[in-house]
């Protein structure tokens, strides 16, 4: 058993540079922290361990991706303050485009990471199985989506595209486009009529829907608020519909 405590090692010269979506990309490779992690079916490329954990994690020590750093080394790479003392190196999660089911969400520009992590775990928590992104939004593969998602993130097809690229999608396929919008076409939410494909759509914390997805939508949606907030957070407001959505399907069986 070896304890690496040199900077110079390549494995931690990866993980530093993996914290920025420019090497993930070339890499293809990401960073989950927890021991959460360990209960996926998706195998790490390598397991790093604190020094100080090693006996929590003895049944990982014999493997050859397996890691063991010194406790100042470690520190320098995790992103928690109390550290459960693992760190896992992921390939990217394959998606497939061909296989979008008939039930989908698209975040348009989506910013924040905790939001797209949050909303991940609710799309994986009704059963759904596919989400688009519109270009610009946040990386599914920020430190901070994959800590809140929860591990949901393996459990999904979660795909980019251009904003000409989804709308063309979205009629080839004949979705039906329901937005969260606020005009003088928008219903309650609660009033939503589902048909047999439905994308529903969720958009920017600042700006809501681009016009041009705005423009194609079959329906626009709004959840009211009684009180004097001004607006609710998208990953709030994702789980509100996407949960109406899920006892309106129940509700047809």
């Amino acid at each position: 058993m070896q304890i690496i405590s040199s900077k110079e090692n390549k494995i931690y010269k990866l993980i530093k540079k993996l914290k920025t979506k420019k090497y993930r990309e070339k890499e293809k490779l990401f960073i989950a922290e927890g021991r959460k992690f360990l209960d996926f079916k998706y195998k790490p490329r390598y397991y790093i361990l604190n020094e100080n954990d090693i006996e929590t994690y003895s049944y990982l020590i014999e493997k050859e991706n397996t890691y063991i750093f010194s406790e100042n080394l470690f520190y320098e790479i995790t992103t928690q303050i109390n550290s459960q003392g693992i760190i896992l190196v992921y390939d990217y999660i394959p998606n497939n485009i061909e296989k979008l089911n008939n039930d989908i969400v698209i975040l348009d520009k989506v910013q924040d990471p905790g939001n797209l992590g949050t909303i991940i775990r609710l799309v994986d928590a009704v059963g759904l199985n596919d989400i688009i992104l519109t270009k610009g939004s946040v990386d599914i593969y920020n430190d901070k989506t994959i800590r809140s998602s929860m591990g949901s993130i393996f459990n999904l097809n979660i795909i980019y595209l251009e904003t000409n690229e989804l709308i063309e999608l979205l009629k080839e396929k004949k979705y039906s486009v329901i937005s969260t919008a606020l005009s003088d076409e928008t219903i309650d939410y609660t009033e939503m009529k589902l048909e047999e494909k439905n994308a529903f759509v969720f958009g920017n914390e600042g700006n809501g829907i681009s016009d041009d997805i705005l423009n194609i939508s079959n329906k626009k949606i709004k959840i009211p608020i009684y009180g004097s907030a001004e607006s609710l957070n998208v990953g709030v407001a994702t789980g509100i519909i996407l949960y109406k959505y899920r006892e309106k399907r129940m509700t047809e069986k």
